[in-house]
């Protein structure tokens, strides 16, 4: 939420509905035969808000309802196995510093985050491995009246969960390159667009469906429209590069949109 308010005692929040589907399955980074029809769907929907106690300092939290389903081979036959609920809350404190020019601000950012293990692990395919979760972030950003940049860096340390899952720890990198083509002044509204580009690399480790782990780029465009403190935001992602730790599925092309305000 790096277009959070940047207002003293300024707080927002937002929706977004998050989908992926597929029916690729990778073997590293070759596809393999998929001669049971497997697929993956999920669908998640983010609650989250933010917290401005200063510009340089804020709070904010992430809260996914989650409904997926995936067939896993079992004894070599395929199984339908699904789970539904909220997931795992994360709480991030973002701390920046500012510098300001003419015509153009910029800034640096520190964010330790926590994930707290408050999904349900019951399903057959989980919501939550359960587990307790640390992470810590650096960004850079700048923006003036026709160009927005974010740069950002991150590490997920991730704890051993329940039911013998223990994913690999994350490193990623989120790149957000931006265009603002109009601005009302007098209505406060205007469009952003976006090329947005994430990098991501997971150790090896163990979920319900197997092994986990590996490495994806995904790409695409975003598109965000605000009035006064209210804002839609729209972006399709597309699979650049993966491969993945023994046969896992392809993440394929992921939907997001939502809306958000401010106050």
């Amino acid at each position: 939420m790096d277009m959070a308010p940047r207002w003293s005692g300024g707080s927002g929040f937002q929706v977004r509905q998050e989908y992926e589907i597929t029916d690729e399955v990778l073997d590293g980074r070759s596809k393999a035969a998929n001669v049971f029809n497997r697929s993956r769907r999920v669908r998640t929907t983010w609650f989250e808000g933010v917290y401005t106690f200063q510009r340089e300092a804020r709070v904010t939290f992430k809260l996914p309802w989650i409904d997926h389903e995936t067939t896993s081979l079992r004894g070599g036959l395929p199984v339908r196995e699904s789970g539904r609920g909220f997931g795992d809350l994360v709480i991030g404190v973002p701390l920046k510093r500012y510098q300001n020019e003419r015509g153009k601000t910029r800034n640096f950012g520190l964010t330790p985050s926590l994930r707290l293990p408050t999904g349900d692990t019951g399903d057959s395919f989980p919501v939550s491995d359960g587990s307790w979760d640390a992470g810590l972030s650096f960004s850079y950003s700048s923006e003036n009246r026709d160009f927005y940049q974010l740069w950002e860096v991150f590490y997920w340390s991730n704890g051993a969960g329940r039911r013998g899952i223990n994913r690999g720890d994350e490193v990623g990198l989120d790149i957000n390159l931006g265009l603002h083509p109009y601005h009302d002044v007098k209505t406060r509204s205007g469009i952003f667009t976006m090329l947005d580009i994430s990098a991501r690399y997971e150790g090896r480790g163990q979920d319900t469906t197997g092994v986990s782990g590996g490495r994806r780029i995904t790409a695409g465009p975003v598109l965000v429209w605000y009035r006064g403190n209210f804002m839609v935001r729209g972006e399709v992602h597309f699979p650049i590069h993966e491969r993945y730790r023994a046969t896992q599925f392809s993440r394929g092309v992921r939907v997001n949109f939502g809306a958000g305000f401010a106050f």
